[in-house]
């Protein structure tokens, strides 16, 4: 998740907390906030932000496309092996694990995450730089930036020696992006250890401050493949050609209405096939991303998608076998939608925490790790790093770091909030 991916503010939805629920979060996050080791957490953001710049540059600079992200996965174990903490490992995808052991033994864990890939592709060139006070490269910002915000959280906290009563679980993830499908955070709730131990996670993903992603988009998207004969230009005119075939099918599915409420949207991303000018091709694709707040107006969508295959397809074939097409529809993501509720404890903290630190922040819909525990009914949210970010998924992004304390003063409240302290 990034400022430029779709997000939107949820309306007929009543986020606020009674007087009495907000002024009690309130007051606990107040509490906090005035305690010396925090204090001491707080300074160590300050003094230490030039340290985490280059980390973020270091991080920035070694690739993570979708299904490699191994050296960055080898690089945060090290750092967080670096930082004393307790059960680093990584599992058979890739996630990667760090323990910061809680005073009560019996208690879940609180989980802070952030995804290791990035959406460019192997061989993309990775130039990093800075340049007065921003970060420039692909991915500075989506997500470096959460994953800087992960080490400096747990450096604070060592640094301080807080007493978090729960324990807190640093998880640096693989697979948010695109065709990753949420892989990373789909096997982490798919293992006992976790799915039955993790009472809340915070997801940290971009930069800023101002919104609290609550509530999952759903998403589906599918690989549309029309197969033909394929021939000459010249000598085999009139074969049946896929890429007619495919512009057809996007010509009627594009004629799919959809509502404004819930928002629901389809794009056609990617079209490929052929292999020169003069030949008819043997095969054209396109990739199609659907999204929606609604599971009803997903299906309807998929509907609208095989009809359109199926009356394209029976118009452009013929008898011979040269005048053959056949069609292939695949799904290649599925993000579940899911609802946070409304009155649910990591709500009301954050909140708290934000009202604590006088910041204004929406509750806004994308599609983050999060959606993944929210589908399962577990309370999970997605938020920035702090600092400010642009150019997201393009070569020319973006980081700047001014303003980067704030947003991890808030990850530290709201993660002491869920985990509490111990001894104060």
């Amino acid at each position: 998740m990034s400022p430029g991916r779709p997000a939107r503010t949820i309306p007929g939805k009543d986020f606020s907390l009674s007087e009495s629920q907000s002024s009690r979060a309130v007051q606990q996050v107040a509490h906090l906030a005035e305690l010396r080791r925090v204090h001491e957490a707080f300074a160590w953001f300050r003094s230490h932000a030039r340290q985490l710049q280059e980390l973020q540059l270091q991080v920035t600079a070694i690739p993570a496309p979708p299904w490699g992200e191994a050296p960055r996965s080898d690089w945060l174990q090290q750092r967080f092996a670096e930082l004393m903490l307790s059960d680093v490992h990584r599992d058979e995808i890739g996630n990667v694990f760090a323990i910061r052991p809680g005073n009560d033994p019996k208690a879940p864990y609180i989980a802070l995450s952030a995804h290791l890939d990035t959406v460019f592709p192997a061989g993309t060139e990775i130039s990093v730089r800075r340049d007065g006070s921003k970060l420039y490269g692909p991915g500075v910002s989506d997500n470096s930036s959460g994953i800087v915000a992960l080490l400096a959280i747990a450096a604070a906290m060592r640094a301080a020696v807080v007493p978090n009563r729960a324990p807190i679980v640093f998880i640096g993830n693989v697979g948010e992006e695109g065709e990753g499908d949420l892989r990373g955070m789909r096997h982490i709730f798919q293992q006992p250890k976790w799915s039955a131990n993790i009472a809340s996670l915070v997801v940290l993903d971009g930069a800023g401050t101002d919104t609290i992603i609550a509530e999952g988009l759903g998403s589906r998207r599918y690989e549309v493949t029309i197969r033909g004969h394929g021939g000459h230009s010249w000598s085999d005119f009139g074969v049946a050609n896929p890429i007619v075939g495919l512009a057809r099918v996007i010509e009627r599915f594009t004629r799919t209405p959809v509502p404004a409420l819930p928002k629901t949207t389809y794009n056609i991303g990617i079209i490929s096939g052929g292999t020169s000018v003069n030949s008819i091709p043997e095969s054209a694709t396109m990739r199609v991303d659907t999204r929606s707040a609604s599971v009803e107006e997903l299906d309807k969508l998929e509907r609208a998608l095989h009809e359109a295959v199926d009356h394209v397809i029976p118009e452009l074939t013929g008898r011979k076998r040269e005048e053959l097409l056949t069609a292939e529809v695949r799904i290649i993501g599925n993000r579940p939608a899911a609802d946070l509720p409304a009155d649910s404890q990591l709500l009301k903290a954050i909140r708290a925490v934000d009202e604590h630190l006088n910041i204004v922040a929406k509750v806004q819909r994308a599609s983050t790790d999060a959606n993944i525990p929210l589908s399962l009914g577990r309370e999970a949210i997605a938020i920035g790093a702090g600092g400010t970010g642009g150019g997201a998924h393009t070569i020319h992004e973006w980081y700047d770091p001014t303003g980067r304390d704030l947003g991890l003063k808030r990850i530290l409240l709201l993660t002491l909030a869920l985990a509490g302290v111990s001894g104060e």
